[in-house]
């Protein structure tokens, strides 16, 4: 029998996982498509052929006819609706933040806890990137010896409204290189600073921030959410041996005019297309066996990116150093000992 998934969120991330389960999931069919703007949730729903459309999140996580969810609405919904899913029992692929507040991560996570099982995923996506996943494979395998930095470059080609403060660059963008530099090197962080040099204009300057892990090693972010002139992603791991460096993916290159070329995308979703079909093909297979995904992350995950992003906005206000105090990881998100279903 297929999995009847439901996709809360019809924007452009909603959008993505409805077409994802639609067209790139066998075993899945596209159940719901649910947003608070029935036309726009409609639009979707026509396009890919799902069997119904709705306008109330809470109610089509309870409907009989639905065996998982994927929300991709607004940041602030997230927790909530994954509180739901839990109270519903039923799996659920909660985009990324899980929160912004570490304080609610926490609350999901005893929830969580509660229901005996782990059914929460979050869509920290860059786990499945394969330039993460060779990185990750180079320092596991020994090729690199001992880890000692990871940099890390996140440039966008302008902020989305004026309003974008260099404080909501460490809470909306850094998130993915919080959690990804964790999950390459496998560890936690000690302590955070930030800094953000002066631009000519009122446009938000770059963040810079770097990280001191609890094995002694250095992570740098570099967040320029105004670099203009495209989405570009990089990182480099170091180690004692060698040193592993991620490639921009290009398929062409243009030779005219006495000049060579190549393009950069303007958002996230040509690069990390594939990324996403990989994460939510784990969620299906999550859903059909119960099994939580080695690569995933989860709510310890989401809480993590949360408290390190809180802890990194308070380095950026004073110019200081600032310590990331974290609880101890609960056993029941330990890889080899948690319970899932």
């Amino acid at each position: 029998m297929s999995i009847r998934i439901a996709v809360i969120g019809a924007g452009v991330m909603g959008a993505d996982h409805a077409r994802i389960v639609a067209e790139d999931l066998p075993g899945a069919q596209l159940q719901v498509v649910c947003d608070r703007d029935a036309a726009r949730a409609r639009s979707v729903a026509e396009a890919l052929g799902a069997v119904d459309t709705a306008t109330d999140p809470e109610a089509v996580i309870a409907r009989a006819d639905v065996d998982a969810v994927i929300v991709a609405s607004p940041d602030v919904t997230h927790a909530p609706l994954s509180l739901a899913a839990l109270r519903a029992g039923k799996p659920v692929m909660c985009e990324k933040p899980l929160s912004q507040s570490a304080e609610e991560c926490l609350e999901v996570m005893q929830a969580e806890q509660e229901s005996g099982a782990r059914r929460i995923m979050i869509g920290f996506m860059r786990r499945y990137d394969q330039s993460y996943v060779e990185m990750t494979r180079a320092l596991r395998d020994g090729t690199l010896g001992r880890a000692l930095m990871m940099h890390n470059f996140h440039r966008n080609v302008e902020t989305p409204n004026a309003e974008f403060t260099g404080a909501m660059a460490i809470t909306n963008s850094a998130p993915h290189e919080f959690d990804v530099a964790r999950h390459v090197l496998g560890t936690e962080y000690r302590s955070i600073w930030a800094a953000q040099p002066q631009r000519s204009d009122d446009r938000v300057a770059p963040v810079v921030m770097m990280l001191e892990t609890t094995d002694d090693q250095l992570v740098t972010i570099e967040v320029n959410n105004n670099a203009a002139y495209g989405y570009d992603v990089r990182a480099e791991l170091v180690g004692e041996a060698g040193s592993v460096s991620m490639n921009n993916v290009v398929h062409t290159r243009l030779d005219a005019a006495l000049s060579s070329a190549t393009r950069y995308d303007s958002d996230w979703r040509g690069r990390y297309a594939e990324a996403y079909r990989r994460q939510n093909r784990d969620f299906l297979r999550f859903v059909q066996t119960g099994a939580f995904p080695a690569t995933a992350a989860d709510c310890w995950d989401g809480y993590c990116a949360a408290l390190v992003a809180e802890t990194g906005v308070r380095a950026l206000e004073t110019g200081q150093r600032m310590p990331v105090e974290m609880i101890a990881r609960p056993a029941f998100y330990d890889r080899d000992g948690g319970a899932s279903g």
